[in-house]
């Protein structure tokens, strides 16, 4: 990430962003990146208008740009009440995402974000995770580093598994879900009669392994979507009232743990 965003330059190889060399066009790089590291320092003697009034004269905003501007990423970010709140008196939360928007102010079409969450408690980690889906929506490429794998599976459309300076893994969570298990899961709940629905479910074809939890019975399935919608149709015939059926995602934290194993050591 700090190659990427031009603080470190690189030991060999080519990094590209938009088109531009890190190396080769640094300045050209900056000005489409917004980079948020994970620790960074703030003006606490400034007041939240103050700071991004300054950090967009820096990047050479115009006078009536920031004003026009400033308002629309304070609402964004849901700062716009702490407009005239000094920098020091913000909680960790409110401080990552008044980064945040520090990073927005000119416009950037990558966002580089390292551990964006960090540090924060469960509400604002809910309320960085809608802004950054909004971020999303309107186009922006955005690059997220953290080990809370689940929000990740929640955000990202494509991951990338890094493990001792090598890169293992890259796809989205359900490819490479499958890649590992060659099969698919399903859970199903019935209205009533779960037993009768987990013997039936052992012997049908294409299940390899049928477990109940509770209410919910697990499947490994090793046939195609249309296998699944025959097995449904089939159920229900047979008098099974579903209350759900459905393919399990990818726990982004079982595939981690199972593509890292025995890598680096």
């Amino acid at each position: 990430m700090s190659i990427l965003a031009t603080l470190l330059t690189p030991t060999s190889g080519t990094a590209l962003v938009g088109g531009f060399d890190v190396t080769k066009h640094p300045r050209d790089v900056r000005r489409l990146i917004g980079y948020m590291p994970d620790f960074f320092g703030v003006y606490d003697n400034l007041t939240v208008y103050e700071y991004l009034d300054f950090y967009g004269a820096s990047y050479g905003l115009k006078p009536d740009e920031r004003e026009r501007i400033i308002p629309q990423l304070l609402e964004l970010v849901q700062l716009t009440h702490k407009n005239d709140a000094y920098v020091d008196t913000l909680s960790r939360g409110m401080k990552q995402r008044l980064g945040l928007a520090r990073c927005l102010v000119h416009s950037p079409e990558v966002l580089i974000l390292d551990e964006p969450a960090s540090g924060l408690d469960p509400r604002a980690r809910i309320e960085m995770r809608e802004i950054l889906k909004e971020l999303r929506r309107t186009g922006k490429t955005i690059l997220i580093s953290s080990h809370i794998l689940p929000e990740l599976a929640e955000m990202c459309d494509t991951i990338a598994i890094i493990e001792a300076g090598q890169l293992i893994a890259e796809g989205k969570v359900e490819e490479i879900y499958a890649k590992m298990h060659q099969q698919k899961l399903l859970r199903i709940r019935a209205l009533d009669d779960q037993e009768g629905l987990l013997r039936r479910l052992r012997e049908a074809p294409l299940i390899s392994n049928a477990v109940r939890e509770d209410e919910w019975i697990t499947v490994s399935f090793k046939g195609t979507a249309a296998d699944q919608a025959a097995l449904l149709s089939t159920l229900v015939s047979e008098g099974f009232s579903l209350a759900a059926f459905g393919e399990m995602e990818g726990n982004l934290e079982d595939v981690f743990l199972e593509i890292t194993k025995g890598v680096g050591s």
